[in-house]
């Protein structure tokens, strides 16, 4: 793992590498190991090191190929290098390291744009062919490494973080108003969109060249379900996917340097855990992290696995101070980002870093088994479509009923959600079912003049992917449009930067594409079982696991947001929000802001994600200098 950034002049005109130089240094935490430079006429590439595979100086970035005509700067594990190096070796390619990046160049000379499809990991990268003055820049499959760039009239700027970009003093810092309406929406801002109007992010699976003065982005990957596997039974299915896991727990585990694992006591760890026990030569290290809130903290179901399974596991109780970590948070994450769960991460990435570089996590697992009951619970929202209209309007009014005060995961405040929206389309109903925003709210809480700002809805972003997904079934459609939407943009920047803001490698055996192409793959019937999540999954699992692991409800990283808004934290939330030189002035209406503190303090409705969501923003406007 690594940090890198770069400069192209399109015009092919001789450029300073200081840019270049700046970015990475804003990088710095990415990779405390190293700082490299290259440069040459038109282009320059910088990189900050994290030393995971060859800790030699031969394997320091940026690198090259024999002569120096490729060079890359490269963030990330190709796993299968070891195997992509003996076939490039018997084609008479040298190499001067034992590093996976120098695979990249040697790989590209094979096979240009298309090695790509070559490499087995998780990456992204910037490649300059000086003989043919081109660029590549790639992302991996799913976009678990992240890439930004901004183009300012000849000059064309990449960097691993939004952060690196919007302090280079080239660039203009312009908040985009579309962006900021997705985020309220979604509660992150989906790529290729960033807070900032020159600012994009390549998406995952997708490649950049620049050629001739010209840049285009373009798809090199598309998870598909419409193809289907012809299994004779589940079971078959199952034995197959435990192969398929164990040979990507197997790859994540090469390593020069120290490795462990988080483990939260939650069917994905604990499957992780148990394989690298199985596969792994030494006893493996695991580390939870809990709260004092009993119903918010899954660690003592962790400790219990790891003594099972004999691990060395470490374990902290984490009592974090929100309003203190905010602005820190804030800069890392370059823009808005109000998953509230980036505090456990954070806190679980920097215990573990005092002990490994490199932890295995369990992401992923919901997202390709159907771990999500508003996924699962899709079917249904068809057939409420299909109702009368006074059934509807019967349903709706006794949704009304339903508490309003609970937590966010209990089951009344999921059904007075999910029926409040019957007679929607099953597209618009899945949309405002994930909404923290939802269309009228967000109506309410924006200024008149910043809704003047707005083309279109945020809404139109989740109905077009579920309409255009390459799948048949609505729920496929909808695991479709989570992977390349939520998955990428919400969890997975998450992780990355939480992790790499204190120099840890995560690697996530769930998201090989293998793994993820299987499951895409996999008949509905086999993953789908009415309202019950992951079933699939639990009986691959179940020769491995636990009774009590595999059946426990899902608890998830959450935090105790709504206990929080009522306390300290609701106080400084209504004094950043209210004060006279609030940020978000001309953004959001005060009275509606106001209303929402003080349903959310009366225990009227738990508004704690929309007031997350509001206090995060308001604090990145404040560390970023702009007023809106």
């Amino acid at each position: 793992m690594c940090g890198l950034s770069g400069v192209l002049s399109l015009s092919g005109a001789p450029i300073d590498p200081e840019p270049a130089r700046r970015m990475a240094r804003a990088l710095r935490h990415r990779g405390p190991d190293g700082e490299g430079l290259w440069h040459e006429g038109p282009c320059a590439l910088a990189h900050r090191r994290l030393s995971v595979i060859d800790l030699s100086p031969a394997a320091a970035q940026p690198l090259t190929n024999e002569d120096g005509s490729v060079v890359v700067a490269f963030n990330g594990e190709i796993y299968n290098f070891e195997a992509l190096r003996r076939g490039l070796e018997g084609r008479g390619h040298v190499f001067r390291s034992r590093s996976d990046t120098e695979v990249i160049v040697h790989q590209y000379e094979e096979d240009g744009d298309r090695c790509v499809e070559k490499f087995h990991g998780m990456f992204a990268f910037v490649l300059w062919d000086a003989k043919k003055r081109r660029l590549l820049a790639a992302r991996d499959r799913l976009g678990k490494k992240p890439l930004a760039y901004a183009v300012v009239g000849d000059r064309l700027y990449l960097a691993s973080e939004l952060g690196a970009l919007a302090a280079e003093p080239g660039i203009p810092r312009v908040p985009d108003p579309v962006a900021i309406d997705h985020y309220f929406h979604y509660q992150y801002i989906p790529a290729p969109m960033s807070i900032w109007r020159d600012i994009r992010k390549i998406p995952p699976g997708h490649r950049m060249i620049v050629e001739n003065g010209a840049l285009r982005v373009e798809p090199w990957w598309q998870l598909d379900f419409r193809l289907k596997d012809g299994y004779a039974s589940s079971a078959e299915a199952e034995e197959r996917f435990r192969g398929l896991f164990d040979d990507a727990v197997r790859r994540r585990l090469v390593s020069d340097v120290p490795l462990g694992a988080f483990l939260s006591g939650g069917i994905d760890s604990s499957a992780v855990v148990e394989a690298m026990v199985r596969l792994s030569p030494g006893r493996v290290k695991t580390f939870s992290i809990g709260f004092d809130e009993a119903a918010y903290s899954e660690m003592p179901h962790a400790r219990a696995f790891a003594a099972r399974l004999g691990t060395e596991h470490h374990e902290e109780v984490v009592r974090p101070d929100a309003a203190a970590l905010l602005p820190l948070l804030a800069r890392h994450y370059g823009e808005p980002f109000a998953d509230s769960s980036a505090i456990p991460t954070w806190a679980v990435a920097q215990m573990t870093r005092r002990h490994v570089t490199v932890a295995l996590s369990g992401d992923g697992g919901d997202e390709s088994f159907l771990g999500y009951a508003r996924v699962a619970a899709l079917g249904h929202a068809a057939a409420l479509t299909a109702l009368p209209s006074p059934v509807r309007a019967a349903l709706r009014a006794a949704a009304a009923l339903l508490p309003r005060g609970s937590h966010p995961r209990a089951l009344p405040r999921r059904i007075r959600k999910f029926l409040t929206l019957a007679g929607d389309s099953p597209e618009s109903h899945f949309t405002e079912l994930i909404a923290y925003f939802g269309r009228a709210r967000r109506h309410a809480l924006y200024t008149p003049e910043f809704t003047s700002r707005l083309t279109g809805n945020a809404a139109d972003f989740m109905e077009g992917l579920l309409r255009g997904a390459p799948a048949d079934a609505l729920t496929e459609r909808a695991l479709w449009a989570e992977a390349v939407s939520y998955l990428p943009d919400d969890l997975l920047v998450k992780v990355d930067i939480a992790s790499m803001a204190h120099a840890l490698e995560v690697r996530a055996p769930f998201l090989d594409h293998e793994i993820v192409e299987f499951a895409a793959r996999l008949p509905l019937r086999f993953k789908k079982d009415g309202l019950t999540t992951k079933g699939f999954l639990k009986r691959a699992l179940a020769p491995r696991l636990p009774a009590e692991t595999l059946h426990r409800p899902k608890q998830g990283f959450a935090l105790p947001l709504e206990t929080w808004f009522r306390g300290e934290l609701g106080r400084h939330a209504r004094e950043v929000l209210l004060s006279a030189n609030a940020p978000a002035r001309g953004i959001v209406r005060h009275e509606e802001v106001r209303r929402l503190l003080d349903e959310h303090a009366s225990g009227l409705e738990d508004h704690s994600s929309r007031l997350w969501a509001l206090l995060f923003f308001s604090v990145w406007a404040v560390e970023a200098g702009v007023r809106l």
